[in-house]
């Protein structure tokens, strides 16, 4: 391992102790490691603006910044246990490139806000790629709730048939779910867009930093102005992020959860692509949709890794040691649930539906509240009209399509708004 940045002369180091210290956080670390080196180019760029780095310095420190990224990126240099962490390695690279030069590069800046700075652009990175797949889901259902939105489907109350439905109905739901995912993944990128570079331990420096420089050199929104807020908000921002992630999931899990049942042979509805589904190891006849039963528990991983960032939250102000375990499952919370994610679009896009198998499905009582409401805009009282329709006797076979054409209350079948939900998706781009 390199040198510890922190050691003190006559400390002996227990390996076991400094494993524990370490755990995970280099190997996470390679998440955030290229906005490490991003920061710390801003940080050098503020350094010589007020004079602590020279022109050359600065020249010197920026192009070995640059190709300590190139060499990650291409896997020439591998962050590994050599170092205790991203920030000690890329320190630890300027110092053995530059010497005193490199030595200069942690003036005025703490690990603290540059694990703060790091995840934060990451974060902002993340919340705009889900984003990004929430509105291609929307227009992936928009898409399809056009083309069969008078195709008829069994509409469910408590798993039991209730009324006709409609394709159309069914997809405009997921597109206007996922719409709003999207609009609160912006918001949140939007709310957590501040620049926490310079408030060093939480206390500043008495150097002036020029973070106006820093702030814009890395395209934040604003400065995070109070030094000790910034530490505060470490796992804030992160929990706000994993809830914008999770109001997708949710929407994930439900889909899942109706193409589950939609494609059991009790339902027959659904016909998955045959790369979402995988054999059983022992039932030659089977195909499982397993993709879409791991897709329903990813937001369980989610929702785990918040409680668990909120769990480490108690703490009083400043910085302890503890939010080093925020890391973890914040990594873990996005890689899992943007990995699901990205598969939904595909599906949904080449998903078959038996329109014979949801027809058959259709019985004369899933119009009986159709009759009953046919009743009271007649003039019968309500409750007469649904005593009467209760009546089975009254009960036929009745036309789907008549049913749907009829229900013309705003987001029902006969009167979807789908531009209404196109033109909200097209100002989200």
């Amino acid at each position: 391992m390199s040198p510890l940045l922190w050691q003190k002369p006559g400390v002996e180091i227990d390996t076991r102790i400094q494993d524990f210290l370490a755990g995970e956080d280099v190997v996470l670390d390679r998440e955030f490691f290229l906005h490490d080196i991003e920061a710390s180019r801003a940080h050098a760029e503020g350094l010589q603006r007020i004079g602590i780095l020279g022109d050359r310095e600065l020249a010197d420190i920026v192009a070995e910044l640059d190709g300590l990224a190139g060499a990650f990126q291409s896997g020439t240099f591998v962050l590994d246990a050599r170092h205790e962490d991203g920030h000690s390695a890329i320190e630890a690279h300027l110092v053995e490139r530059l010497g005193d030069t490199g030595k200069k590069i942690h003036t005025g800046r703490s690990r603290n806000d540059q694990v703060l700075v790091a995840t934060r652009l990451w974060l902002k990175r993340q919340l705009m790629d889900l984003a990004a797949v929430s509105r291609e889901c929307a227009a992936v259902a928009l898409a399809r709730a056009e083309a069969e939105q008078a195709v008829p489907l069994p509409g469910y109350t408590h798993l039991q048939r209730a009324v006709v439905s409609s394709l159309g109905m069914w997809w405009s739901a997921w597109a206007e779910a996922f719409i709003d995912d999207a609009q609160r993944a912006l918001q949140t990128a939007g709310w957590i867009d501040a620049n926490p570079l310079g408030s060093a331990a939480g206390y500043g420096v008495n150097l002036p930093l020029d973070r106006d420089h820093t702030t814009t050199a890395l395209g934040f929104g604003r400065m995070q102005v109070s030094a000790t807020y910034a530490q505060l908000s470490r796992g804030k921002f992160e929990m706000a992020a994993i809830e914008a992630l999770c109001s997708a999931l949710l929407d994930l899990r439900r889909i899942a959860w109706d193409l589950s049942l939609f494609t059991s042979g009790e339902y027959g509805f659904v016909r998955l692509p045959a790369q979402y589904t995988t054999g059983s190891s022992i039932m030659p006849n089977k195909r499982n949709p397993d993709v879409i039963e791991l897709m329903r528990a990813t937001y369980a991983s989610a929702a785990a890794a918040r409680v668990e960032i909120e769990q480490v939250l108690s703490l009083p102000s400043g910085y302890h040691r503890d939010l080093q375990f925020s890391k973890g499952g914040l990594v873990h919370a996005f890689k899992r649930g943007m990995g699901a994610l990205e598969l939904l679009p595909d599906l949904l896009r080449h998903l078959e539906w038996r329109e014979d198998a949801m027809r058959a499905a259709l019985e004369p009582s899933m119009y009986a509240t159709d009759l009953a409401v046919d009743m009271a805009r007649e003039g019968l009282p309500f409750r007469e009209a649904y005593r009467l329709a209760a009546d089975p006797a009254r009960w036929a076979e009745g036309d789907p399509a008549g049913s749907l054409a009829a229900r013309v209350s705003p987001g029902a079948a006969g009167d979807l708004r789908l531009d209404v939900l196109a033109a909200r998706l097209e100002g989200l781009q």
